[in-house]
């Protein structure tokens, strides 16, 4: 099937003016909530404060990867730098991974020996952050179908929202109640939904990094689409893999039938034709085999 993926196109100047106020917009309230939920004494507050200092750490690596990707190829970066990107979900959600094991390690020392909470400035400041996190969503919304860090922030932020949320409720437990427990009950729920959005994303990055196939590329119907071109007779050492987030790649071995080599030439449009149109492969490096000195026993992927 063809490569659709529908990307809402954003000039870069533009993309990077709201990533910077997205940029701004959090580092002032992971202060805000840091400060206040030392005074507050409420894990919960601060829980939430880190959460939004990865998610700014996470803009500002963003930023950066974003104005590094643009950089045209080089002869130290023969594939150019589009791939800035993908190291920068991995060390982003690796940052979320460790936060997340450090709050719940807080949280339940807190549950044992629950510390005296005010409640008003958890409801305060769990408000502000409520405003500003749905303001950062808003803000990366319109960018995160097109790249893998953006779409990363936008889930943070929006996960943000709902922590802030859980934040304003657990205050106003705590204010009508007195119930010192839900401070870090509170955290412990934050920390694991930020463990299980790190951990469910964390794969793609990985594969993407370790050269595996697209995963959402169908790489026997490749092979067997090549196959089928006429001429050939065979395929093997098919390599797959995606040079950015959204440019899949393919490297493979294409035997010819030795009767039809004048006919190379042909038969290699018609491939990339076929591999670009059906399967939104753009990039295709194929070495060509005639059939009576092919390579014997090749597996279909890799070089074995």
């Amino acid at each position: 099937m063809p490569h659709d993926h529908g990307h809402t196109h954003i000039d870069p100047e533009s993309g990077d003016k709201r990533v910077a106020i997205a940029i701004w917009a959090n580092g002032l309230l992971t202060v805000a909530q840091i400060v206040g939920g030392i005074v507050a004494g409420s894990l919960a507050l601060v829980a939430d404060a880190l959460h939004n200092f990865s998610d700014m750490a996470s803009l500002v690596i963003a930023f950066g990867a974003r104005k590094i990707a643009r950089r045209p190829a080089d002869a130290r970066m023969t594939f150019g730098y589009g791939r800035i990107e993908i190291v920068a979900a991995l060390i982003n959600y690796t940052t979320l991974i460790l936060v997340g094991i450090y709050l719940i390690y807080e949280g339940v020392m807190r549950m044992i020996d629950p510390p005296e909470v005010q409640g008003w400035y958890v409801v305060i400041l769990g408000g502000v952050a409520l405003v500003i996190d749905t303001l950062t969503a808003m803000l990366t919304y319109s960018m995160q179908k097109g790249s893998v860090n953006i779409r990363a922030l936008f889930v943070h932020n929006l996960s943000d929202a709902l922590a802030s949320v859980a934040v304003v409720v657990g205050g106003a437990l705590i204010l009508l109640y007195d119930i010192r427990w839900v401070d870090p009950a509170i955290t412990i729920g934050i920390a694991l939904y930020i463990l299980y959005l790190a951990l469910t994303e964390i794969g793609g990055t990985i594969r993407t990094l370790m050269l595996g196939s697209p995963p959402d590329i169908d790489t026997d119907a490749v092979i067997d689409a090549v196959a089928d071109v006429d001429g050939v007779t065979e395929v093997h050492h098919a390599h797959f893999w995606q040079m950015e987030e959204h440019e899949a790649a393919l490297d493979t071995h294409v035997v010819v039938d030795a009767s039809r080599w004048e006919d190379l030439e042909k038969i290699k449009d018609a491939i990339k034709a076929r591999v670009k149109g059906d399967f939104g492969i753009e990039h295709s490096t194929l070495e060509f085999e005639r059939s009576d000195r092919k390579h014997e026993d090749a597996k279909r992927y890799g070089h074995g």
